[in-house]
């Protein structure tokens, strides 16, 4: 039995405040932007002294950072196709050659088993 009054009264909270005192939300975009640094631009990078900017999905050589290295450029595409064509005729070469490895490896199965056979009948006529 308490002495003083009720056993337990909790005070009633207070309201809470506004989520957010600011009123940059209440700003158009282009403020905000502006206010809150949001534009950042396209961005950039510079590798092996060629710079390249990231537009639509794909890295793209800016325009004038490449025209000193157009011929090594038509250089090296024309190199490459020069190794897939290579390449391809090596592949055609290994694929012939594992068919005439198989063949002959046939061929000399059949030999031996024919082999296997005549001797078989030479002993039998003994």
């Amino acid at each position: 039995m308490p002495l003083f009054g009720s056993t337990f009264s909790p005070k009633k909270t207070p309201p809470r405040k506004c989520a957010s005192l600011s009123n940059l939300h209440l700003l158009d975009r282009s403020t905000r932007e502006i206010e809150l640094g949001l534009e950042y631009g396209i961005p950039t990078m510079n590798l092996a002294g060629q710079s390249l900017k990231f537009e639509n999905g794909q890295w793209v050589a800016e325009s004038g950072s490449f025209t000193g290295d157009r011929r090594e450029m038509q250089r090296l595409r024309k190199r490459n196709q020069q190794l897939e064509e290579e390449n391809n005729l090596l592949r055609l070469k290994v694929d012939i050659l594992l068919d005439m490895l198989s063949e002959t490896t046939a061929e000399s199965h059949l030999m031996e088993k024919e082999l296997e056979e005549l001797k078989n009948c030479s002993r039998r006529r003994k």
